[in-house]
């Protein structure tokens, strides 16, 4: 018999109950910008606010959508898909930051994550390492129509899915430096255009979920440029923009699928 807190009508961590999210859900990382994300959406309503998740619903198209944030790394973000799950959602977007992982892709660029290396703990706990971390085909494609639609620079690869933001920045002062410094090598070697902290978590849990979900990353930072950084404040309407039109167009598909 299942745990009691899965029975509840308000599930245990977002408290939302069925029918406070859509099929469609955008995953930021950060709690404040799910306000920021739900005025792109039609009659947008706060619904839950519970630890490091915000939950907004509104519509497009005519369409439920909704937009929850997952804090930071893979645990919390595994109880909001897990959750966001069980009260109806299907589709998930991950819309978050990350650093730029080749010295071509520029501050202000867009990667739309395909695949993500499991470089975490998380997901361990679900599937044997040797399990792929996908992205679905349908969403990875509407995100690259959208950012083409939008006239928007993109990359198109795989992303690198922590645990440690520090030991990715300033591997140099940690222990395990020349382990951490090495495998950093192998990815960027490998052709991985970013690392964030969340998307294999999102795609692995969705998969086995049967769920559908793809990620956008803003690249705000690369280390191969001088300066590195920029803030992401002016051109988060790149990432924002993005997310809502891919969702657009899976709901024209999805609404072609159903006749």
């Amino acid at each position: 018999m299942a745990h009691t807190l899965f029975n509840d009508e308000y599930k245990y961590h977002i408290k939302v109950k069925q029918g406070d999210v859509g099929r469609y859900v955008l995953l930021p990382g950060d709690p404040g910008r799910c306000e920021v994300i739900a005025r792109w959406f039609d009659n947008p309503v706060k619904v839950a606010q519970n630890r490091e998740y915000v939950t907004y619903t509104g519509t497009l198209l005519g369409e439920k959508v909704s937009v929850t944030s997952t804090g930071i790394g893979g645990p919390s973000t595994a109880i909001a898909v897990e959750e966001l799950a069980m009260v109806g959602a299907e589709t998930f977007i991950r819309v978050g930051t990350s650093g730029a992982m080749q010295p071509a892709i520029g501050v202000g660029d867009l990667a739309i994550v395909t695949a993500a290396i499991r470089d975490e703990g998380t997901t361990r706990q679900y599937m044997p390492i040797e399990f792929p971390a996908v992205a679905d085909i349908d969403v990875t494609l509407a995100l690259r129509a959208a950012a083409e639609k939008l006239g928007l620079t993109f990359h198109l690869g795989v992303s690198q899915s922590k645990d440690s933001f520090y030991g990715e920045v300033e591997p140099d002062r940690q222990p395990l430096a020349e382990e951490l410094n090495a495998r950093r090598r192998a990815w960027i070697a490998g052709g991985a255009v970013c690392s964030e902290m969340e998307a294999a978590t999102v795609f692995v849990v969705s998969s086995i979920l049967h769920k559908r979900a793809g990620g956008v990353m803003l690249i705000v930072n690369n280390q191969f440029a001088e300066g590195g950084h920029e803030s992401h404040h002016p051109i988060l309407d790149r990432l924002i923009s993005t997310g809502i039109e891919a969702i657009k167009l899976l709901i024209e598909e999805d609404r072609v699928v159903r006749r």
